[in-house]
């Protein structure tokens, strides 16, 4: 409740200076051209990533997201709509709590950001069943067909999504600019079914151009949705050239280059997903994909496709990956975490590779020319040395031109200087740069800089903006690289190097600048004719530490602190929605701000402003302003570092103000202690009472795959889709049974136990890959059987014999080449032989829907349909035993209690990990206060520590933690777990 009112006084207070991409007093249209988007008259390069709510169960920390996806310089969120997380049965449909789109879609606006809604029905996004909910796998007809079983399904759906994702238009004020339908829908294709869901689209109020995503083909693009039957206005395609061997970060665009091709001549170059992490195929860990995808990736590869290509419409896959909690996961690809390797991680931190986006997106963001170039060939830029090369376009209404510098040799390593002949529009200027290898720069020249020409410069653009009268400019590079920047005035201006080592000449109506991208250079120029600039000159590095934000009195800038979500100036205050530790921080603002709050829904701080003006520094408290003397700078010490509410600042010699922030208060963690224990698996036993289960009796089946023994035993023809399942099949033996086979299928990673009569027989692989190695051949529905020797004695001849087995369900298979085959892969059992002797079966699987959590929460484990994984169980009569002690075959439940009190104001992600021997064969599914969060299989990896999302984990109360045990032989068991913080910052969504 306390981040809830919060977060709404923070809407109060920041409701009239936030950016949001629409108006409600106008009526906004999107069109295009073959350059770019034009939103409400306005020329954009889209700059999206991808974002799933589904896998983030708290819609607190969505806010979170969004905002740092803004504070990164993107201005779109790209949203999967997932069918199956919102349909857990035919014509049920849950759109609350944490299924609650409609906040999804009214969060993004108010973080500014526009989206690209993409409600499938296939979205694939390596979750279960691509997004295909698992009761569809019993519906006749060819999933992602127009075949009539199929169509009144997908139909229902986009008739359910379709309406919601209308009223958020940027027609009527909200941030939807385009729909996405299908996704990467190349394979065995119908196009009466693609033009349906466009026409139902239409039906039901969308106006937005609608853009499909062809993939993935890096070598020359030929899109099946360009023309034709079923085309699309705007399609793009997928791209993810660095592939997915994260084992091996080394590699440099194994599947090619990029972008190199339109689609149409009438609209400009979508790359609908390109990559910006991978999937962790290899299990080398998520770190190692950010590295194999990281900053020099992204400055060669997305540079090149916005020079190289033309390419102005971009949405990166992922922007933040999240969590694959529950049973939302596809079995065959990924683990509980889905970090993905991206930007921003699992647990919300900030990395290296949302640095360089964020250089890229505000870059885009600022210097709008961008958003219209054509080819210019020859290069006006041509490098001395040939093992450079360059790449040029030119806007054809200014004359900007915009120049990639890169290896010539694209998986160069070396490094490499060099001069530059340039002709500019301005005139032919011989201007110095180096590349690294495995890197690129975007150079421009010719451009209106504000109030500035900037005639060239071999420092790449961040941002620019007019503050208080004069423009600010921050340009970077390299560091230790040469730079020069060349600006024009009509007489020779007066200049002052503030900071660093800048040579000046003026000659001819040039101002030029020679330096070295060491640190933070300032320059401050003035007259010529021109308005004053501020030049900051860094390096890659120094430029990210800023963060640019709107206020209703102008951008600002701040230099230092962890984030930056937005900002307000109200008469001499300006007022930060920041993260912060400690450290130091500058603002550059209007010279009437002289104080400097950092405050808003999560970092409240006393609320009292510091001042900079003529006084003496003041210690701030007891209510009284801060104040510091002119040209003094504010030191950390007693009293006087400051984290939320004021911070004591100084005016600087660049007309900035400067402060220091204090470190955020710790955050102590309490051991987990205090565990009870107690075993399952009452199924197991002869005399369980199964009566009330579900006969498996059924003859036929709807399913692709044929069973191989009668009854058919697929989980899902008898309503059980997720998690574990128990069969009980019961045979009158004749004595003369010495083996049973059984087949099961799984997915990927699962298994399957087995008990005759009570006794334990063993457990046998149940996971087979979607298909035989070749993405595009048929799968495999047949692991091989599982043969158990019946022990002697274990028999009743002539008597009821029951042999009970347990299951996992890992997950649903994709439907990626669209044949029905993998989606429809059977779960559960699909043979049962004990000799020959008939078996009348049982099943039970999920007790019921848990409305709270929805249908991806929980299985059929006893405890899960007893309520064990729930915090207001009473276990008070289980014994005490810690999870490290000794496991037996079978399932054993622990749980525990724990106290948090975080600080307040503060942001501090919880993760749980898991310590012990990673070799026993056991799996642990993981309860938070009810939620299933997650699974752990030591002998499975790589995945040891797990992320306990805030919402879900009570930070200021008691939590319950429950651990469900599954062991396939006798071994030690999963300890010792620990809780940890991934990070600690005030502030926060």
């Amino acid at each position: 409740m306390r981040r809830l009112l919060s977060v709404l006084l923070a809407m109060l207070l920041t409701c009239a200076t936030l950016v949001a991409p629409a108006r409600a007093d106008t009526a906004p249209e999107v069109t295009y051209d073959k350059y770019s988007l034009t939103v409400d008259g306005r020329r954009i390069v889209l700059q999206s990533a991808e974002f799933h709510y589904f896998r983030l169960p708290s819609q607190e920390l969505w806010r979170d997201v969004l905002e740092k996806f803004k504070a990164a310089g993107f201005n779109a969120v790209s949203l999967y709509f997932s069918w199956a997380y919102h349909s857990p049965a035919p014509g049920v449909y849950d759109f609350s709590g944490v299924r609650d789109v409609d906040r999804l879609l009214r969060t993004a606006r108010e973080a500014g950001l526009y989206v690209i809604a993409r409600p499938g029905p296939y979205i694939n996004a390596e979750s279960t069943g691509g997004g295909f909910p698992a009761w569809l796998k019993t519906v006749p007809g060819r999933a992602r067909s127009f075949e009539p079983g199929y169509r009144e399904a997908y139909r229902e759906w986009l008739h359910r999504i379709n309406p919601i994702i209308a009223r958020h238009q940027v027609k009527d004020g909200g941030p939807v600019i385009l729909y996405n339908a299908e996704n990467e829908y190349q394979v065995n294709t119908d196009a009466a079914y693609m033009q349906d869901i466009q026409d139902q689209a239409r039906a039901d109020g969308i106006t937005v151009p609608i853009t499909t995503n062809d993939c993935c083909d890096a070598g020359s693009w030929s899109s099946t949705w360009a023309t034709g039957p079923g085309a699309v206005q705007i399609p793009g395609v997928d791209d993810y050239p660095q592939s997915f061997e994260c084992a091996d970060p080394g590699l440099w665009g194994p599947w090619g280059e990029g972008l190199t091709e339109k689609l149409r001549d009438d609209i400009p170059v979508f790359a609908a997903e390109y990559q910006a992490g991978a999937i962790d195929l290899g299990n080398a860990g998520y770190d190692r994909c950010r590295e194999l995808t990281g900053p020099a990736f992204m400055k060669f590869f997305y540079k090149n496709n916005l020079i190289q290509t033309g390419a102005t419409m971009f949405s990166y896959y992922m922007g933040y990956g999240g969590t694959n909690w529950g049973w939302l996961a596809q079995p065959n690809d990924v683990y509980t975490s889905y970090d993905y390797g991206a930007a921003i991680t699992e647990a919300r931190q900030l990395t290296p590779k949302y640095d360089e986006f964020k250089r890229q997106g505000y870059f885009l963001e600022a210097v709008a020319p961008i958003a219209k170039t054509d080819a210019r060939t020859p290069s006006p830029a041509v490098p001395a040395d040939a093992a450079l090369t360059t790449v040029a376009r030119a806007n054809p209404d200014t004359g900007t031109q915009f120049v990639l510098v890169r290896h010539t040799d694209r998986a160069a390593t070396s490094t490499d200087s060099t001069t530059l002949d340039w002709a500019a529009p301005d005139g032919r200027y011989q201007v110095p740069v180096q590349v690294k290898g495995r890197d690129a720069h975007v150079l421009v020249a010719g451009y209106d800089l504000g109030g500035q020409r900037l005639a060239v410069s071999t420092s790449s653009i961040m941002t620019h903006a007019a503050i208080g009268g004069r423009d600010v400019a921050l340009l970077h590079g390299t560091a230790g690289a040469p730079g020069a920047t060349v600006l024009r005035y009509a007489s020779q201006p007066s200049v002052k190097v503030l900071e660093g080592a800048v040579r000046v000449a003026y000659s001819g109506g040039d101002l030029r600048l020679d330096y070295a991208h060491e640190g933070l250079a300032r320059v401050l120029v003035s007259g010529g004719g021109r308005r004053p600039v501020l030049l900051l000159i860094g390096t890659d590095e120094e430029a990210a530490r800023f963060w640019r934000a709107s206020t209703a009195a102008g951008p600002v800038l701040v230099r230092g602190t962890e984030l930056v979500r937005s900002a307000t100036v109200r008469g001499d205050v300006v007022r930060l929605k920041a993260d912060t530790a400690a450290g130091e921080v500058e603002v550059f603002a209007p010279p009437s701000v002289k104080r400097v709050e950092i405050g808003g829904p999560a970092n409240q701080g006393g609320g009292q402003a510091a001042t900079a003006g003529n006084g003496q520094a003041a210690t701030p408290g007891g209510g009284q302003a801060a104040t510091a003397g002119s040209g003094q700078a504010a030191t950390p010490g007693a009293g006087q570092a400051a984290g939320g509410g004021d911070v004591p600042v100084t005016r600087t010699a660049s007309g900035s103000l400067r402060g220091v922030t204090r470190a955020p208060a710790p955050a102590g963690l309490p051991a987990l202690t205090g565990w009870r224990a107690h075993p399952e698996a009452p199924e197991a036993a002869p005399g369980f009472d199964d009566s009330r289960w579900k006969a498996a009796d059924h003859t036929t089946t709807t399913s692709p795959h044929p069973p191989k023994t009668l009854p058919v035993l697929y989980a899902d023809d008898y309503g059980f889709h997720n998690g574990n399942v128990w069969y009980r099949g019961h045979f009158t033996a004749t004595g003369t049974e010495t083996t049973i086979d059984l087949n099961a299928i799984t997915g990927l990673r699962g298994n399957y136990l087995v008990w005759l009569n009570g006794r334990y027989l063993g457990s046998a692989a149940g996971g087979v890959e979607a298909d035989s190695g070749d993405q595009w051949t048929p799968p495999n529905p047949d692991p091989g059987p599982g043969h158990f020797d019946v022990p002697a004695g274990a028999l009743k001849p002539g008597a009821d014999n029951v042999l009970a087995v347990l299951v996992a369900n890992m997950g649903h298979n994709d439907d990626w080449i669209a044949d029905d085959l993998r989606f429809k892969q059977p779960r559960g059992l699909v043979a049962a032989s004990v000799g020959g002797t008939p078996i009348a079966w049982r099943i039970q699987g999920t007790a019921g829907l848990d409305k709270l959590r929805g249908p991806l929460s929980t299985g059929g484990l006893y405890g899960e349909r007893t309520g064990w994984h729930l915090p207001k169980y009473q276990d008070k009569s289980w014994k005490d035993a810690a999870p490290s002690a000794a496991l037996t075959p079978g399932v054993t439940w622990y749980r525990t209690s724990f106290e948090l009190d975080l600080p307040k104001g503060q942001d501090v992600p919880i993760g749980l990990r898991f310590g012990g021997d990673p070799s026993p064969a056991y799996r642990v599914l993981i309860f938070l206060n009810g939620w299933n969060v997650g699974q752990y299989g030591a002998d499975i990896g790589p995945q040891r520590e797990f992320s306990l999302p805030a919402g879900l984990l009570n930070e200021r109360g008691t939590n319950t933690l429950a651990l469900a045990v599954t062991a396939e032989q006798p071994s030690a068991g999963p300890g010792p777990l620990g809780l940890f913080a991934y990070g600690n910052v005030r502030g926060g969504p």
